[in-house]
């Protein structure tokens, strides 16, 4: 039976926030987990036009029962600025994908991309803590990754970024916010990494080149991806041809909803 078949007036109701809206994913992977768990919650998409935001969330602070909601494009940045209340990571990354309602309606927010990723390597027996890593790209996954490396304590990060302006202001963010931890910017080499994460879209298209030249991708290294779709990119293709051990982007996925979840009260 599906979940939305069982909603009654004591259903919890969470939301998915973003302009436009058809392209969301949310509701499709909470709305069974709650059938799963037993949750009397359901997550609905929320059509929020960037000239309407305002209007939309004080509506949804007014109903008692909306818990909170994930967010996306292009709202990310947009409701971290009318948060009552924004976590750590949040802050450094400078934008939210997830806000909850207290008990006074204050919307509380914070960003779980980087969390997951680290989150995701972990439950697939890689751990980041104390090992060096050579990170590809400086874009928003990336900076959320990068601060999410560093406070979980790796031992050196590396930032490698095709504008290289954009990969030093990362890497003097996060120097400045985790000052015990390495960081420098770097070529796309792993020159004594352990670790090579691309948090880049190569890999998304066919025809898209390596983020990395596959010359360097060693027996000894983990290539980790962020890129869900397609799984098998041609860098974790080359990866295992190579004989490296791989992380497969949809582990962070899987984890961030566990985490975004937990932070909303859904999963509780």
């Amino acid at each position: 039976m599906s979940a939305t078949l069982d909603i009654t007036g004591t259903t919890r109701v969470y939301g998915v926030i973003a302009d436009p809206i058809a392209h969301v994913r949310a509701p499709i992977v909470f709305n069974p987990l709650f059938e799963q768990r037993g949750t009397d919650a359901v997550m609905v998409p929320v059509h929020a036009p960037s000239d309407q935001l305002e209007i939309v969330l004080d509506g949804l602070k007014a109903q008692p029962n909306f818990g909170g909601f994930a967010v996306t494009v292009p709202h990310k940045l947009a409701i971290m600025g009318l948060c009552d209340e924004v976590g750590r990571q949040g802050r450094l990354v400078g934008a939210v994908n997830a806000v909850r309602f207290n008990a006074q309606r204050r919307m509380i927010g914070d960003n779980f991309d980087g969390a997951g990723f680290v989150a995701g390597m972990r439950a697939e027996g890689h751990e980041v803590t104390g090992r060096s890593v050579l990170q590809l790209g400086a874009g928003g996954a990336g900076r959320a990754i990068a601060f999410a490396l560093a406070d979980a304590g790796v031992s050196r990060l590396v930032i490698h970024n095709r504008t290289r302006a954009k990969a030093e202001e990362l890497a003097a963010a996060v120097s400045a916010a985790y000052p015990e931890i390495p960081v420098s910017v770097g070529a796309a080499e792993p020159d004594g990494c352990e670790i090579v994460i691309n948090t880049t879209s190569a890999g998304l298209h066919d025809g898209d080149p390596l983020p990395i030249d596959d010359k360097f991708l060693k027996p000894d290294l983990l290539v980790a991806e962020i890129i869900m779709i397609p799984e098998k990119t041609r860098l974790l293709e080359s990866a295992l041809k190579n004989g490296c051990n791989v992380q497969y982007g949809r582990h962070m996925l899987d984890k961030q909803i566990d985490l975004i979840g937990e932070f909303l009260g859904c999963f509780q």
